[in-house]
């Protein structure tokens, strides 16, 4: 299969300015040529406070605004259900304090999301006298979030749901409607967390029937800033964490919290403009180019003696080009090292955030698992090297 738009590659300058290989793209992806070129622009010639009548101010104003626009019409929300704010686990402990629950209530907590959606919620409960449920999948190689595990964990005293779209480490894809489906049924909100999943499949909060929806522009890339989304219906709650003195109407007036970095939020046209413009080709073109990248890296990794891989071990509709993997006798950390010794490939091994998945679900040490995330510019020469860098570092694996 030929490689996905060659053309995708040219807009992304550290891919042509470095000798480097990222494939370390869930803990952020590089950044568009016009999110970079628009920060520059703006910071060159519209850098005011928002809000005044002046000509630059005016100018300003209107690019922040219409970030707010097109970021809402990239996951199919109104303008008033979105708010920037410096990442998804601030927004996540933002939203955490707007909520009011009452003792004995209970929420549900997914045990192998990042800990940007679980923390907050830990903390609530102690906060607020909640009881909390942990959702925890069976199978320790392969944990999925099944509708049918969460079920038996709610009841009439449940309030809140929270779960990720995409595990950051295993790639698997969660069944959201189904869980908002079921968390609806007795009357508690969803808190879904879209960070691994929105840089690879496109994002409908309607479709989804979530109330919480949050993920980070700078792994769909474009700037370091994130947005969170709560339905209209969800907002009314919610408390505001604004001034008494401003409006409480949107939420952006109930958590935008004076506002993130201007010159970053109002970058993020450029990335909703090369996505949802199809500047780089097509969402189900991407999803093909990816999706061959893992399969000719999953078919390696599953002929190899000694190696685990954590998901799907193929490609399928519930699995992104996420794939950690570890080695017999080997550390995560030293076959990392071992791989940036003989290659420019740039890959992590770790936890990721996901200490509870690793460590309580997977039952491994503290170096984690290797992980190798792909994105649409990266290509099959990419992974082939790879694969044959491994297969120099692990003899048992050569042909």
């Amino acid at each position: 299969m030929a490689d996905f738009y060659p053309e995708a590659r040219k807009r992304f300058p550290a891919l042509n300015h470095s000798s480097q290989v990222f494939f370390d793209n869930a803990g952020g992806s590089q950044t568009l040529d016009t999110v970079i070129e628009s920060i520059r622009e703006y910071l060159s010639h519209q850098n005011v406070q928002l809000g005044a009548s002046y000509a630059v101010g005016r100018r300003a104003t209107a690019s922040y605004t219409r970030a707010f626009a097109d970021a809402a019409d990239f996951i199919k929300a109104n303008v008033d259900e979105v708010v920037f704010g410096p990442s998804t686990t601030q927004l996540l402990r933002n939203l955490s304090w707007t909520l009011r629950f009452k003792p004995g209530d209970e929420i549900v907590i997914s045990a192998i999301d990042h800990e940007a959606n679980v923390a907050p919620w830990v903390d609530l409960a102690e906060r607020q006298g909640l009881d909390v449920k942990w959702w925890r999948p069976k199978d320790a190689l392969d944990p999925e979030l099944h509708p049918l595990d969460l079920a038996p964990l709610l009841s009439a005293r449940t309030r809140l749901v929270c779960c990720t779209h995409a595990s950051n480490l295993l790639g698997t894809v969660t069944d959201v409607r189904a869980i908002a489906d079921l968390a609806h049924g007795v009357g508690a909100l969803l808190c879904v967390d879209g960070v691994a999943y929105a840089p690879h499949r496109l994002v409908n909060v309607r479709e989804l029937g979530v109330d919480f929806y949050v993920f980070s522009w700078y792994k769909v890339y474009g700037p370091h800033v994130a947005t969170l989304y709560a339905s209209w219906a969800a907002q009314t709650q919610m408390r505001s964490l604004g001034h008494f003195f401003n409006a409480h109407t949107s939420l952006a007036d109930k958590m935008g919290l004076a506002g993130g970095s201007y010159e970053l939020c109002q970058s993020v046209s450029a990335v909703v403009s090369y996505l949802g413009d199809r500047e780089y080709g097509s969402w189900s073109a991407m999803e093909d180019h990816e999706e061959a990248l893992t399969e000719a890296l999953l078919g390696y990794l599953r002929e190899v003696p000694g190696i685990t891989i954590y998901g799907k071990r193929g490609v399928q509709a519930a699995r992104l080009p996420i794939v950690s993997f570890t080695v017999d006798g080997w550390n995560s950390r030293e076959l990392v090292e071992a791989i940036e010794k003989r290659s420019n490939y740039g890959l992590r091994w770790g936890a990721f955030y996901s200490n509870r998945l690793v460590r309580e679900t997977l039952l491994l040490k503290d170096d984690g698992v290797v992980r190798v995330s792909l994105a649409h510019y990266n290509t099959m020469e990419e992974v082939l090297g790879l694969i044959k860098v491994l297969k120099e570092v692990l003899p048992q694996s050569s042909e």
